[in-house]
C-alpha cells in the first residue's frame, strides 16, 4: 500500500492511496459527496486489488485532501477533473473507473470528456447526466425529472443544518445517515458503520463534516450526446433497495449510455455493507475482464 499527495490546483492537494501490483490494470475508485476514499470498504479494495492496481483518493474537502472551499470554490465538474489529476499524478494513462453516487456522476463526466483515459466504467447509486427520457417496457416515455426522487427520510436528514455535535455525537449522526441510506432489505450493522466512520475521522484528523459539495456549482453537467455515442464499456449496478436513485434509474442509465448494461445486486441500497461486497466484486471484475468473463444483463 502506498500513499501520495497530488496537486490539483493552486493551494489544493489531494490524498491518494494505491494497492495491488503496480503491473496490474489500474482501477480508480471515486466515492460520493462528502465522503473520503476510505468510504470504499477495505474488504472490497483488497478483493479488487488481487486483480488490479486499485487507486482510491479523497475528494477536496474530505479526508486528508485540502479543505478550503470558501477560499478555493469549485464546480462539480472540477471534481471530475481531479480524478484525471490523480491518474496523472500516479502515472496512469488509462484506468477502469468505478464511481458511487456523486462519484457515479463524475465517472459519467469522465466517460463523456475523457474517454481516452478509461478502460471501462462502473456506475453505482447514481442518475444519468442526460435529458433523454426513460422508456418504460410499455413504450411510455418518462422525462428524467419525473423519475422517482430521493426518499423523504433521506431528504429530511440532508435538510438538517450543519452543527457541532462533538466526536461521539458526530459518529451517532453518521451512523444514522448510513442506516437511512442502506435501505430496508438487508440487516443494518451499526457497529461496522460506526467503526468505518471512526477510521475516517482518525484518517481526516478531525470530526467536522463539510458542506462544500452541496454548495459546489452544478452547472454544465449534462452530457446527453456524448453518453449516447460513447465507446467506453459501461456497467450499471442496479440496487433494488436504493433510496436515493431508486429503480428505474439504473435502467435509464443503461438506455442513455451507449452499450451500457446492468447487473442487480440483491438487497443493495445506497451503501456498501458486507453482504453486497462479494457479488459487487464479482460484477466489477467480470466487467473489467479480470475474471475472464462478461457481466450479463
Amino acid at each position: 500500500m502506498n500513499h501520495y499527495y497530488v496537486d490539483a490546483a493552486p493551494g489544493v492537494r489531494l490524498w491518494a492511496e494505491e494497492r495491488g501490483s503496480a503491473d496490474a490494470p489500474p482501477l480508480l475508485l471515486i466515492m460520493g459527496a462528502q465522503t473520503s476514499g476510505l468510504g470504499w470498504p477495505d474488504d472490497l479494495v483488497e478483493a479488487l486489488a488481487a486483480h488490479h492496481r486499485v487507486i482510491r483518493y479523497d475528494h477536496r474537502d474530505t479526508g486528508r485532501s485540502t479543505w478550503a472551499f470558501d477560499q478555493h470554490p469549485y464546480a462539480v465538474t472540477d471534481l471530475a477533473e481531479d480524478a484525471i489529476t490523480v491518474l496523472d499524478g500516479l502515472g496512469v494513462d488509462r484506468a477502469h473507473v468505478v464511481g458511487m453516487s456523486l462519484g457515479g456522476m463524475l465517472t459519467q463526466l469522465l466517460v463523456a470528456d475523457h474517454p481516452d483515459r478509461l478502460l471501462s466504467a462502473t456506475l453505482i447509486g447514481t442518475s444519468a447526466l442526460s435529458t433523454t427520457p426513460y422508456v418504460r417496457p410499455d413504450g411510455t416515455r418518462v422525462p428524467p425529472e419525473e423519475l422517482p426522487g430521493i426518499a423523504p427520510h433521506v431528504l429530511e436528514i440532508w435538510s438538517r443544518p450543519a452543527e457541532e455535535r462533538g466526536p461521539e455525537g458526530e459518529l451517532d449522526a453518521r451512523v444514522a445517515h448510513w442506516r437511512a441510506l442502506a435501505g430496508d432489505q438487508l440487516p443494518f450493522d451499526a457497529e461496522s458503520a460506526r467503526e468505518l466512520e471512526r477510521r475516517i475521522i482518525e484518517h481526516t484528523g478531525h470530526h467536522s463534516s463539510s458542506t462544500a459539495h452541496g454548495r459546489a456549482d452544478t452547472s454544465g453537467m449534462l452530457r446527453t450526446e456524448e453518453l449516447a455515442r460513447t465507446d467506453v464499456p459501461t456497467l450499471v449496478i442496479s440496487a433494488p433497495a436504493e433510496p436515493v436513485f431508486p429503480p428505474p434509474h439504473p435502467l435509464h442509465l443503461a438506455q442513455v449510455i451507449r452499450g451500457a448494461r446492468t447487473v442487480e445486486i440483491p438487497g443493495m441500497g445506497h451503501a456498501l455493507p458486507r453482504e453486497v461486497l462479494a457479488p459487487l466484486t464479482d460484477a466489477i471484475l467480470a466487467h473489467t475482464g479480470a475474471l475472464g468473463s462478461t457481466a450479463g444483463r
